[in-house]
């Protein structure tokens, strides 16, 4: 009998430790780009210094109504100029340290939301 809906498209992060994300038995380096409709791909910032806001802008082909980005293993905040595309769209963007991004972005996508993950790893 099943009692929930099945939001089955979106994979969830099994583990994450210092420069890796797991999400689907595969473990990744880097940054990582994760959405409610099943992407998992690198995302094109690397380090929190290199945040440009191509890098947002990116994320709206997701259509997403919320964004969780993940900064590392410090809680460091983006300067809204980055992410005014988002915004401007009635996209919230939500800022965490990576772990509980993961954390967030699981039980998120469990509810059926539309959520995109974006990832700086935490320091190796």
């Amino acid at each position: 009998m099943k009692l929930h809906a099945d939001h089955a498209t979106a994979a969830s992060i099994q583990a994450y430790g210092p420069g890796w994300i797991q999400v689907l038995n595969q473990r990744h380096t880097g940054s990582l780009l994760l959405s409610h409709r099943g992407s998992i791909e690198p995302w094109t910032a690397q380090h929190f210094a290199d945040l440009k806001a191509s890098d947002f802008e990116c994320l709206l082909t997701h259509t997403p109504e919320l964004v969780v980005f993940g900064s590392g293993t410090q809680l460091r905040f983006p300067h809204p100029s980055l992410y005014a595309s988002l915004i401007s769209q009635g996209i919230g963007v939500e800022t965490m340290g990576t772990g509980a991004a993961c954390r967030t972005y699981n039980i998120l996508v469990q509810e059926g939301r539309k959520v995109v993950a974006v990832l700086l790893p935490e320091d190796a």
